[in-house]
């Protein structure tokens, strides 16, 4: 089964962070983002641009609108996403908590959003 992970983070600690703190997180994360990309289960990593240069597309009666900025406006915004392979949900959350996300409680704090995916389509990709 598929699970979509979703990592938001408190924007408020990662706007404070300085240089060097960036380096610690760098440094957390390298072995951490080894391990996890390792485990055999993770079939696509993405980061996500910050949530300013988001756009949404709204659905109402009059047809689709454009507005700026994400979905929702949040003090935890997501920065990032990964799609994994695993067999059951306790299998993905042991998976996740390999995800450097996971370690950096003390200085962007946030979390992971597991969700399962009920259906993924390739459209243009011929099947197997």
């Amino acid at each position: 089964m598929k699970f979509l992970c979703l990592c938001h983070y408190d924007a408020a600690a990662f706007a404070a962070l300085g240089p060097a703190d960036f380096d610690e997180v760098g440094a957390i994360c390298a072995p951490r983002d080894a391990a996890f990309k390792a485990s055999g289960h993770v079939e696509m990593v993405g980061s996500l641009a910050m949530p300013h240069d988001a756009r949404t597309l709204t659905a109402d009666a009059n047809g689709s609108g454009e507005r700026a900025g994400p979905y929702a406006d949040t003090p935890e915004p997501f920065g990032a996403f990964f799609l994994i392979d695993a067999p059951s949900i306790e299998e993905a959350i042991k998976v996740a908590q390999l995800h450097p996300t996971t370690h950096l409680g003390a200085k962007v704090r946030g979390g992971i959003d597991i969700r399962p995916v009920r259906m993924i389509e390739y459209p243009g990709v011929a099947a197997a």
